[in-house]
């Protein structure tokens, strides 16, 4: 038993989580100078205010990953305002476009996919907290045109559904959340998903770390999270109770959240035929 386990269990549950939530906030504090005042966070607060309600009244996908997408007639989104998420741009060469944005909060995908991500020409909205894994040369040379790097005050802590972007969001154990509160911000009325299978096959402590040993099973690619790259383990609980928050949010502003992923495992929205939505 490791030491937080002992002093867990050495106090009632109503004190454990006030101490632990007390622990937390210190630790977003902690965070929240740099991640206001830095050059690179100024910049993205500048380039954020752009974004508010910029797509008022209009609908959009959410592109998740799951291997559902190869049941998905992808084409159908040509002309549609999307968000692809991670690695979606594997997908790019064979739908002969890319989505709209890009968002990717992950540490390890930053890490490991740093050169692929600076490599598009497309909005990115990428979590602060890795911005040390792109180097601000490297973020500066890729701000070209229209594709700008803007990153996100995100943090694993503090639940929240956070309607100015600007500020600190929620990341609900999967960027899939931290879309959804951009696409509130930006006003959109009607947020679709689709790839948002809430399934694994790999099984294991929720966020724990691994080493992929073969082809990945639990995304549209096999070469996702290929042999050798790591990846975190699925926290399908904490993403239940951060897309709960992100369905209240939006309906409690008269819009909504529709999941059209085909054979998807999630409950937490209304289920939609994707072919009807065309």
């Amino acid at each position: 038993m490791s030491v937080r386990q002992r002093i867990k269990q050495a106090f009632p549950a109503p004190i454990w989580h006030v101490v632990s939530s007390a622990r937390y906030a210190v630790q977003r504090a902690a965070q929240w100078p740099e991640a206001t005042f830095h050059p690179l966070r100024r910049s993205s607060i500048q380039l954020l205010s752009t974004y508010k309600d910029f797509h008022r009244g209009q609908r959009c996908f959410i592109i998740g990953n799951g291997p559902s997408l190869k049941n998905t007639n992808l084409s159908k989104l040509h002309n549609e305002v999307t968000f692809g998420m991670n690695r979606i741009y594997l997908q790019f060469p064979e739908l002969g476009f890319t989505t709209t944005y890009f968002v990717t909060v992950n540490n390890l995908v930053i890490e490991q996919f740093a050169g692929d991500i600076l490599g598009l020409s497309i909005p990115r909205f990428l979590a602060w907290h890795a911005h040390n894994h792109l180097g601000w040369q490297a973020v500066v040379d890729s701000q070209v045109g229209t594709a700008p790097v803007i990153f996100l005050h995100t943090t694993y802590t503090g639940p929240k559904f956070a309607r100015e972007a600007r500020g600190r969001l929620w990341e609900g154990a999967t960027v899939t959340y931290v879309t959804m509160q951009l696409a509130y911000y930006m006003g959109f009325e009607t947020v679709i998903l689709i790839g948002v299978d809430h399934n694994y096959t790999t099984k294991g402590k929720p966020n724990t770390t691994v080493v992929s040993q073969g082809d990945d099973p639990d995304h549209f690619n096999a070469r996702y999270f290929g042999k050798g790259l790591r990846w975190q383990l699925p926290d399908l609980e904490t993403s239940e109770r951060a897309y709960l928050m992100a369905r209240q949010a939006f309906e409690s502003d008269g819009r909504q959240v529709l999941d059209a992923t085909v054979g998807g495992q999630l409950t937490v929205f209304p289920k939609v035929s994707y072919d009807d939505l065309f």
